[in-house]
């Protein structure tokens, strides 16, 4: 066998290998586990190797004790191999693996067999997140806290601790709907997870909202500064431009609560003010708490239907949760957004070492990734998707918590390396264009699947390899 036929069979075995990991990926993610729950362990048996010249180590992945009887799909140990993050990953072997995951089109027919969908609204699944918003996770929980002799006042921290980490590992992977608007205020942290206690402390909060509302909203512009005239006029021009494929966005009711919650989060939250984005950012919390109180889609909702106290309770949540997710990103919105730029300096060395042809063409062309990338991260990548798929994503989102940011730089990744190919065939201007209006109006959770596996997957093999990414 000559030396490119070995060449050949050695690239053939690592894409063979990444496609069985990604498979057995697109499983973790069908609700069977929480990837952040997955444990990596040497493999007890050496790889046959004789036929390959490919001499690094192989790991397989197991379930942690958490993860035991969380599917009926599965019987034992879902099993991947991979190359090993120990040691330096070559430039051309990232981008080999990257090869058999990218498409253009429509995605590998073992994707197409399995959607988000479906997984959100499995039996199984639902019966997990029923037990453990039910309060039976804490029966079950409170029996290993009993005996080593600890507070009540601890017990119940430590109890609370505990039902949100269960309710992160089903989250990653999608929630039902009608359970969403519960998991999101208790991922945040707006809602306490002890039931005897949540209705007290939001109707505080809603009561805390309005206060503000009425302190800094409905009061005349001749009591506000230069600066709260010039902001809130600023927020009223951007509220009308807030997902304007979306019909609903463009009632004056939904507009004007878009207005007062941000311009009171604006407020409360001097070191940043409004930055033109955020508006975005509150609509999967405001679609998210109607939907608790509006039937059907939301081509049909109104809100003209709903009294004016649902909607001040309404808008309170979406403030607080708001308050919540940019708690942990907070210098992705102050002055010249550091945050951001730290992220798309990221992107582009993660970008580097998983497909350095594509960067390569792209620096050739001129473009810099803050072109593009920004508003990625500015907007959490809501502009990119389609609406019906934003809430879908932000499960993952709140499941990641105070890891978010550093995850979103991997779904930026597998998000731009989507269209690599596409790429490389265009000049500058082209790839302003395309890159400014992706292909993804008629996307459904198949992709964004593909997008997340891959996000994942690379952050198993980079990021506690901070090394590989050194420029």
């Amino acid at each position: 066998m000559n030396k490119r036929q070995q060449d050949e069979r050695n690239i053939a075995t690592l894409d063979s290998r990444f496609n069985q990991t990604l498979r057995n990926v697109q499983g973790l993610l069908q609700g069977r586990s929480m990837p952040g729950k997955i444990l990596l362990s040497r493999r007890s048996d050496p790889p046959d190797n004789s036929n390959s010249k490919i001499s690094s180590p192989d790991y397989r992945r197991s379930f942690s004790h958490n993860d035991a009887g969380t599917s009926n799909h599965t019987s034992g140990a879902v099993e991947e191999e991979f190359q090993s993050t120990s040691k330096p990953i070559s430039t051309a072997n990232v981008s080999r693996l990257k090869l058999s995951t990218s498409f253009g089109g429509s995605p590998p027919e073992e994707i197409r067999k399995s959607t988000m969908g479906a997984r959100a609204t499995d039996s199984a699944r639902v019966m997990k997140f029923t037990t453990v918003l039910s309060g039976t996770v804490v029966i079950l929980a409170i029996k290993p806290f009993g005996n080593l002799g600890l507070s009540t006042t601890i017990k119940y921290f430590l109890l609370e601790i505990y039902i949100v980490d269960k309710l992160r590992e089903l989250a990653w992977s999608g929630v039902p709907d009608n359970m969403r608007p519960k998991v999101w205020r208790l991922l945040l942290g707006y809602a306490p997870t002890n039931s005897d206690r949540r209705e007290g402390v939001l109707r505080r909060k809603r009561l805390e909202y309005l206060d503000y509302v009425s302190q800094y909203y409905d009061i005349p512009d001749t009591e506000r500064s230069d600066d709260e005239v010039n902001m809130l006029h600023q927020i009223a021009v951007d509220c009308p431009r807030t997902v304007p494929e979306v019909p609903f966005f463009q009632q004056l009711h939904v507009q004007k609560s878009l207005e007062r919650i941000l311009y009171a989060w604006a407020i409360r939250h001097p070191a940043s003010g409004y930055v033109q984005g955020i508006n975005d950012l509150v609509t999967p919390f405001l679609v998210v708490f109607l939907s608790e109180h509006l039937e059907g889609g939301i081509d049909n909702w109104s809100m003209s239907d709903l009294s004016s106290d649902i909607i001040s309770n309404i808008e309170a949540d979406c403030y607080w949760c708001l308050s919540k997710l940019l708690d942990g990103m907070q210098d992705h919105y102050t002055f010249a957004q550091p945050g951001i730029q730290r992220l798309v300096f990221k992107l582009k060395e993660l970008v580097r070492r998983i497909d350095e042809p594509v960067l390569q063409h792209v620096e050739d062309q001129g473009l810099e990734f803050l072109q593009f990338a920004f508003r990625w991260f500015n907007c959490l990548l809501i502009r990119e998707i389609p609406f019906h798929l934003v809430t879908r994503l932000w499960d993952t989102y709140l499941a990641e918590g105070d890891a978010l940011p550093d995850f979103l730089v991997y779904i930026s990744a597998s998000f731009f390396l989507t269209w690599s190919d596409n790429l490389q065939k265009l000049d500058f201007q082209e790839l302003v264009l395309f890159l400014q209006h992706l292909p993804t109006q008629n996307w459904t959770h198949q992709e964004l699947e593909m997008v997340l596996s891959r996000a994942f997957m690379w952050h198993s093999m980079f990021n506690n390899s901070p090394n590989h990414l050194a420029s």
